[in-house]
């Protein structure tokens, strides 16, 4: 008969709080390989394998875990919190935390190797007395230990109770976005994901959390449109009196939304002069007796966009102008006006309160006050322009914002990184032309930044194969092999990590640009624009021309005089009145951008710091030669986290963009 194994210790169950859970029994954990899973835990989550861990344990050395199964599991081990992906593996010692499911399962791993016999029971070829010095030296390090895991709990729970990071380290920074309500519309935030942990989702925002209050008009622009979605999921909508959903469908989808559509809603496609445009804008604008809200985002109107992707979204109220503002327009405002007259909107006549009756056109957007915006429109519109609108439209307006900005001598030659959800057909000529219009601007010496090399974040097949979604993410990352394989885009490739904001598995669809250094942030661009000229242009004729296929929106992100904005179309009517209050300029200080992971001293800054919610990690780290990018047009036989294969024989939805 074989020897039972020597206990080792357990996994003990804790809450969220690192308080030990008594509803679940503990694990016991002994010498040899330890299987741990669904089998092992009394819990109704199918996210849970049968074997989601595997925990190699002996009597004097670290243990060794190893994730055997398809969802993450986390490790914290004094300050250090790691996170694992299948099949990766770290030691675990004495008092090391650990999640499976980060943020829904945790466990204390406890060594109780004196729980079972006593030292003079075990023995080796020696006469037991090498084991009792192990003993001895293993009782004083354990004490050691134990030590440091009660400062360590105790730092934890200070994390959990106080929301402030355990000992500055980046972690699960997410939590800790709070911006004031006069800093909101300088930053952005993302949208909830629905199989996120609720501090994943810390003040990130659904469909219903900006499309509310007394809307009397609304302007939806998007690419794709589920008007069955849309209305069951945002129910203020169907309260609107006026709503004109600019899109970017075809026939079928068209034809669908013809006949579903309210009566008040009026259906328009903007004309694209250029074949293989698309109307790809991501925006809204709501009309409200107090002003008008302006938000652009970078979700299609469907149900996948909206919970199960990372995305991104930034919105403004502004009043509407009194009698005395003068009729000369605000940057922010010429560039609106001119990009939704470029979409030749269908005039309808409506009735506000307090005005009376009024034409929703492009200029009808000339009626609000704008000078309190905090960031500055990029759009695209499809056509060849030259002359006059060279510089108006794609990566040259975004070319022409950056000339006129000034930036901190730090982002000297620094680097740039472009993330997005589509990859074009590119050549190396037309990167070298949009790095020369991303690296634009001066430093406070008034000497050219210099071009910043360039990386590009994109899921890799194990990403998407891991993702939330498995492999059906790949449909709204809908690039062909012939345009990802190409072979000098192999020094750009960078990876999708967003540990820090709980979204490693979910695949972006959200687009940014961005120079950086470190974690301080030149500028930031959260755009509809993928990776393409026809999101981007490209020039022609010796640079006198530049060639659009499709409307784009985004915007841009600078350092600026900083003025806090606190205006509400949605307060209860309290700020009607209100006004963003703008310091002088000999008394504004410049605004300092910065990411999540930023650990300055807030308190001591000669700026004022604004906080941007980037998803994923800067610097970001370069393709593994075992890293394939992913493409939607390629088979991949090894199963996703739901047991398909790529492709599926039906695939359900498709986003192409």
């Amino acid at each position: 008969m074989a020897a039972l194994a020597p206990q080792i210790g357990f996994l003990v169950p804790v809450n969220d709080k690192l308080q030990e859970n008594t509803s679940i029994p503990k694990i016991p954990i002994v010498h040899g390989p330890n299987i741990v899973g669904r089998d092992s835990i009394p819990v109704a989550d199918k996210r849970l394998s049968r074997k989601h861990l595997c925990i190699t344990a002996s009597l004097n050395a670290p243990a060794h875990l190893i994730v055997e199964g398809s969802n993450p599991v986390v490790v914290r081990s004094n300050d250090q919190r790691k996170k694992l992906l299948s099949r990766e593996s770290c030691e675990i010692r004495d008092g090391d935390f650990v999640e499976l499911i980060p943020g829904y399962h945790f466990f204390k791993f406890v060594c109780e190797r004196n729980s079972v016999g006593s030292s003079s029971q075990k023995r080796d070829s020696s006469g037991g007395k090498r084991v009792c010095e192990e003993d001895e030296f293993v009782s004083r390090k354990r004490a050691k230990q134990v030590s440091q895991d009660e400062v360590f709990a105790r730092s934890l729970q200070a994390e959990l109770n106080h929301g402030s990071p355990v000992h500055g380290k980046s972690i699960e920074t997410i939590r800790y976005f709070s911006p004031t309500k006069d800093k909101l519309p300088s930053t952005f935030r993302l949208m909830k994901v629905k199989d996120l942990p609720p501090w994943a989702n810390t003040n990130a925002v659904s469909i219903g959390d900006v499309v509310q209050g007394n809307i009397q008009v609304a302007l939806l622009s998007n690419y794709m449109v589920d008007i069955d979605w849309l209305t069951s999921a945002c129910t203020t909508l169907t309260k609107v009196p006026h709503v004109l959903v600019i899109h970017g469908e075809g026939d079928g989808t068209l034809e669908y939304m013809k006949r579903k559509k309210f009566a008040n809603w009026i259906l328009h496609k903007p004309p694209l002069p250029i074949s293989y445009g698309t109307h790809h804008s991501k925006a809204m604008l709501l009309v409200y007796p107090q002003g008008v809200r302006i938000i652009v985002h970078t979700a299609n109107l469907i149900y996948v966009d909206w919970n199960n992707k990372s995305q991104g979204l930034w919105m403004q109220d502004f009043p509407w102008k009194n009698s005395n503002a003068s009729n000369k327009g605000s940057g922010f405002e010429n560039d609106l006006v001119d990009y939704l007259t470029a979409l030749k909107l269908p005039e309808f006549s409506v009735s506000l309160p307090g005005l009376g009756n009024c034409s929703i056109n492009a200029s009808f957007f000339r009626r609000f006050d704008y000078s309190s915006a905090t960031v500055r429109l990029i759009a695209s519109v499809p056509g060849y322009h030259s002359g006059s609108s060279l510089k108006k439209w794609g990566h040259m307006k975004l070319r022409t914002v950056l000339q006129e900005s000034t930036f901190d001598q730090q982002f000297r030659k620094a680097p740039l990184v472009y993330q997005f959800s589509s990859l074009g057909s590119l050549d190396e000529k037309w990167m070298t032309e949009l790095a020369s219009s991303m690296s634009s601007g001066v430093s406070e010496d008034q000497k050219p930044l210099g071009v910043g090399e360039p990386l590009i974040i994109w899921p890799s097949v194990e990403d998407v194969r891991c993702s939330l979604e498995g492999y059906a993410a790949g449909n709204a990352i809908p690039s062909p092999q012939k345009n990802v394989e190409k072979e000098f885009l192999k020094k750009y490739w960078a990876k999708w990590k967003a540990s820090h904001s709980g979204r490693c598995h979910a695949m972006p669809h959200i687009k940014t640009f961005a120079r950086y250094n470190g974690q301080n942030l030149a500028w930031f661009l959260l755009t509809s624009s993928n990776l393409s000229k026809a999101a981007w242009g490209a020039l022609q004729k010796n640079n006198s021309q530049l060639m659009i296929r499709s409307y784009e929106l985004g915007v841009l992100f600078l350092p600026s005089k900083w003025q806090g904005c606190s205006f509400s179309c949605t307060d209860n009517g309290n700020q009607v009145m209100g006004k963003c209050e703008s310091a002088k300029a000999s008394e504004a200080e410049k605004t300092k951008l910065v990411t999540l992971s930023w650990e300055g001293n807030r308190n001591t800054e000669s700026s004022e710091v604004i906080t941007l919610p980037v998803p994923y990690e800067l610097p970001p780290q370069r393709y593994s030669s075992e890293d394939i990018p992913w493409s939607w047009d390629r088979r991949y036989s090894k199963r996703d986290v739901h047991g398909q294969v790529w492709p599926r024989q039906v695939q359900l939805y498709t986003t192409k963009d």
